[in-house]
C-alpha cells in the first residue's frame, strides 16, 4: 500500500504497479553481497556505540559531568529502543488510505459500467461531494472532468515558489555566496561532511539506476525513496529543509547532504562528477 508520494491517494500503490519495485531490487542485488544487511547493521551499531562513548566521555569532563553523562546515557537507551515507533502513525494511516482507495475505486468501476465516467481514475478530478452525488443519482456532467484534466496538465508544468506561507504569501530571497567557491551551487547544509562522486539525477524512483558510491540528485524525496539511501554516498535535492525527509534520513545514514539547491536536476548532468559539502551547504561541479 506504499508508493512514492503516498499521501496523495491518487498515486499508484506498489501493489498496483509492481514493476516500480524492480529497479530498486536490482540495484540492491548489484551493489551488495549476500548478507550485506547484517554486515551494514553491525557496522552502524559499532559506529553508534563509539559515538556514544565519545559523547559520554566529553560530558564527564564538564562541570557536573558525571550527572550529565548518566542522564544522557539513559536518554540514548530510551531513544534507541523506541525511535522505531515514530513510523507507526504514518504506516497506519497510509494503510487506511489504501483501504479507502479500494472502496472508492469499487464505486468508480460501477460508474464506468453505467457509462457515467470513462475510466475509474476520472473520479480523481471530482470533489468527494461531487463523486458521492454521481453515485447517488447516476448523473454527472462529464465536461467538469474534461476541464479539470486540462487544468491539471497546465498546473503540472508550473514551477512552485521555494517558500509560501500558510496565508499564501510567496517569499523570495537569495543565498549568500560570499563563503562558497566560485561557480558552486548554493543550498542549505542539512547533513555534515564532504563527498565526491558520480551524480545520479533521478526524477522517478522506479527509473533509478544507482551504483554503490553514487550521489543522488533529485527534486525531493519521501519515505518510499529510503531504500535508495543504502547505496548512495550523498544527497542533493531541489526542495527541502532541516526536517524534511531527505535531510533526516541523510543524517541517520551519515550521508553529506545539501537541499534547496535551485534547479539542481537541470544544472547537474546525470553521470557528472560532483562534490557535496554538507557542512557549509554547497555543491561543486568537478572538472576532470
Amino acid at each position: 500500500m506504499r508508493c512514492p508520494g503516498e499521501i496523495d491517494i491518487t498515486k499508484p500503490r506498489w501493489i498496483e504497479q509492481l514493476t516500480a519495485l524492480i529497479p530498486m531490487i536490482l540495484n540492491n542485488i548489484k551493489n551488495f553481497e549476500p548478507n550485506a544487511r547484517s554486515v551494514k547493521f553491525e557496522q552502524g551499531r559499532l559506529r553508534a556505540e563509539l559515538k556514544k562513548q565519545e559523547l559520554l566521555s566529553r560530558l564527564k569532563q564538564l562541570p557536573g559531568g558525571t550527572r550529565k553523562a548518566k542522564k544522557t546515557k539513559k536518554m540514548i537507551s530510551v531513544l534507541r529502543h523506541f525511535i522505531g515507533y515514530r513510523e507507526y502513525p504514518k504506516y497506519a494511516f497510509i494503510r487506511r488510505y489504501y483501504i479507502y482507495k479500494q472502496a472508492l475505486l469499487e464505486e468508480a468501476a460501477k460508474l464506468v459500467q453505467k457509462g457515467i465516467i470513462r475510466e475509474k481514475e476520472d473520479i480523481y478530478y471530482l470533489t468527494f461531494e461531487e463523486f458521492r452525488e454521481a453515485v447517488r443519482t447516476g448523473r454527472l456532467d462529464y465536461s467538469i472532468i474534461t476541464e479539470r484534466k486540462e487544468d491539471y496538465s497546465i498546473y503540472e508544468k508550473l514551477t512552485l515558489p521555494r517558500i509560501m506561507t500558510s496565508e499564501g504569501e510567496v517569499l523570495f530571497g537569495e543565498y549568500s555566496t560570499n563563503n562558497i567557491p566560485q561557480g558552486a551551487l548554493a543550498g542549505l547544509p542539512v547533513s555534515s561532511g564532504m563527498v565526491e562522486g558520480r551524480a545520479r539525477v533521478v526524477l522517478k524512483m522506479e527509473e533509478a539506476n544507482i551504483e554503490d558510491g553514487d550521489i543522488l540528485v533529485t527534486a525531493f524525496t519521501d519515505p518510499s525513496w529510503t531504500p535508495l539511501f543504502v547505496s548512495v554516498k550523498g544527497l542533493v535535492t531541489e526542495v527541502g529543509g532541516l526536517m524534511t525527509h531527505g535531510s533526516v534520513i541523510a543524517r541517520e545514514y551519515g550521508l553529506p547532504a545539501v537541499v534547496g539547491v535551485e534547479n539542481a536536476t537541470k544544472l547537474i548532468k546525470d553521470g557528472q562528477r560532483i562534490r557535496v559539502t554538507g557542512t557549509e551547504g554547497y555543491v561543486e561541479l568537478v572538472v576532470t
